[in-house]
């Protein structure tokens, strides 16, 4: 089998796992309010999977520099089914209790897996060849979400709460078992983590990223943040938009979102050239600009149209952002995925947070404006910082050989 066919087949098995991942976000959800009968309940439920996530970016490194990239993988698509399926055979009285310990296991498994995933990447495919992958990645994701959320209802009133978790634990058996089965060279080797001097080894770990990463990944977590308003808000202004079916328009929001990300993403395998950082950059001002047109009252035509080019500008910075980061050698790039990982958990949790707060007081509009207008302002910072330093040689900070606008294919007429 080609280096190609066996990528593809992984790309098959973490979209199904992705599957199964959102249908189970809406079903687990509503099964959390039917037992907690709070809303408060349901907020602590998130809390402890977001905390659990941004717990377990912090130890990624050195898990997977113990235990190799593969076995983590496995072992993250293991755990949270054998989770899923305690919590639908336990008895009532422990269904609260296992509820939090699956939203625990669930958290740190995603961040784990996902962190794993995108560092292992350049080990299965060609250094060319990084940015088909990662499209190919997220492309399957964007359906995923679509089929999950669009399936969730049916599959809960048809078959209930726990034919949806278990469906949810069987989509991660098969990735595990699909990861276990596709050798890739590269992907099952690890070596014991360096001992750390004493003295200020957090220092010396993230200086050994650069600046140039580490100011995508500070981007990328104020994204997060933004990001957080807009999944908050979104419920509150379809019900001001239609009281009587707000589930309409948040559908129709997200699938003009997914096929949007799908659409760049098929532009960006086919045609492309180098963007890097100011791709990136430019992206995150344009997505985050559409999403606060989204919220502006403006007809439903144009709201689902802003939604569109949202999903483009999303899926077109996560394709640049994830490339640039695989480019560091190995022990940089599990590093700086892990503090991505535990920053975006932590950004998109505190977000949650305040932004639901704000919507007490103030419109959906102004939260998801004053949420995203950070992240347009730290991007057009990130863009004029890197206009006047046009031409410099970024190699020094990146550590990959390459300048800073090198790099990561991206869409052209």
């Amino acid at each position: 089998m080609s280096w190609r066919a066996r990528f593809r087949v992984l790309a098959g098995a973490y979209s199904f796992s992705a599957y199964g991942s959102y249908l189970n976000m809406v079903a687990l959800n509503l099964f959390v309010y039917q037992v907690t009968g709070s809303v408060l309940g349901m907020g602590a439920f998130m809390a402890v999977r977001l905390t659990s996530g941004v717990v377990a970016g912090a130890v990624a490194r050195r898990l997977i520099a113990r235990l190799g990239r593969r076995r983590i993988m496995v072992w993250a698509n293991a755990a949270p089914a054998a989770a899923l399926v305690a919590l639908v055979g336990c008895p009532v009285a422990l269904r609260l209790a296992m509820l939090f310990t699956t939203a625990l296991i669930s958290g740190v498994g995603a961040t784990l897996f996902l962190v794993a995933q995108r560092s292992s990447v350049p080990e299965m495919v060609p250094a060319d060849r990084l940015t088909w992958a990662n499209s190919l990645v997220i492309t399957g994701r964007s359906l995923a979400m679509v089929a999950g959320f669009a399936s969730a209802g049916l599959v809960v009133s048809w078959w209930g709460y726990s034919a949806a978790m278990l469906v949810d634990a069987a989509t991660f058996v098969s990735c595990g078992v699909i990861v276990a089965c596709v050798r890739i060279a590269g992907v099952d080797t690890h070596t014991e983590p360096a001992p750390e001097p004493t003295a200020a080894p957090a220092r010396r770990a993230w200086a050994a990223l650069g600046g140039a990463v580490l100011a995508m990944i500070a981007l990328r977590a104020v994204d997060a943040f933004g990001s957080s308003s807009h999944n908050v808000a979104l419920p509150v202004y379809s019900t001001l938009l239609d009281p009587h079916e707000p589930a309409t328009f948040v559908s129709e929001f997200w699938c003009c979102w997914a096929i949007g990300n799908v659409v760049v993403q098929q532009v960006v395998r086919r045609y492309g050239r180098s963007a890097g950082m100011r791709g990136f950059a430019i992206g995150t001002v344009l997505m985050s600009a559409a999403f606060v047109l989204g919220f502006a009252g403006l007809p439903l035509a144009p709201t689902l149209v802003f939604a569109f080019l949202a999903g483009q500008a999303d899926g077109f910075t996560e394709v640049s952002y994830t490339t640039f980061l695989q480019r560091l050698p190995s022990a940089r790039r599990d590093h700086a995925f892990a503090l991505s990982a535990t920053v975006e958990n932590t950004g998109f949790g505190v977000g949650m947070i305040v932004n639901a707060g704000l919507l007490d007081r103030l419109s959906p509009l102004s939260v998801v404006a004053g949420s995203h207008g950070i992240a347009i302002a730290v991007g057009l910072s990130l863009l004029t910082y890197l206009g006047w330093h046009r031409g410099r040689d970024a190699s020094t900070t990146v550590g990959t050989g390459r300048d800073h606008r090198d790099g990561v294919p991206v869409p052209r007429g």
